[in-house]
């Protein structure tokens, strides 16, 4: 692989260090254009696959909406992802979850990790403090072309 691009894949890597898995509820900041104009909206979900493939990870993620089991595969370093949030670490023992599609109710839950909820304030803390140093760096100024 080209040396330029393996120093573009590891930076990209250390900007989306999330510490989350299968199992998971997650939300995603996606940022969508419509009619010229970027928004950006959350979809919340189980994380029910992962798939790795170097640099071309992708995660699927799958969420009840009307009684409608929806899912969306999500590139884990695309541009277009303003940020995961972690909300729940869930307990599983299977590395695809796709034996959620049949079932709904109760028998869809997914119990938490014990000592989920403190990974989970830790990643939020971490995300706080990250996002305060983006902040607090100073942007700089393109120079004029004269």
């Amino acid at each position: 692989m080209n040396h330029a691009l393996a120093e573009v894949f590891k930076e990209d890597k250390a900007r989306r260090n999330v510490n989350f898995g299968i199992g998971d509820t997650i939300k995603v900041h996606y940022r969508i254009l419509e009619s010229g104009k970027e928004r950006i909206q959350v979809y919340e979900g189980v994380v029910i696959a992962m798939h790795n493939k170097q640099n071309d990870k992708t995660m699927t993620v799958r969420r009840v909406s009307y009684d409608v089991g929806v899912e969306r595969i999500f590139p884990v370093f695309s541009p277009r992802i303003a940020k995961i949030e972690l909300t729940r670490k869930g307990h599983v023992r299977r590395a695809k979850l796709y034996f959620l599609r049949e079932r709904s109710g109760k028998s869809a839950r997914i119990k938490e990790m014990r000592g989920g909820q403190a990974v989970v304030q830790a990643e939020r803390k971490k995300q706080t403090e990250a996002s305060k140093q983006a902040a607090a760096a100073p942007v700089e100024a393109p120079e004029a072309a004269a």
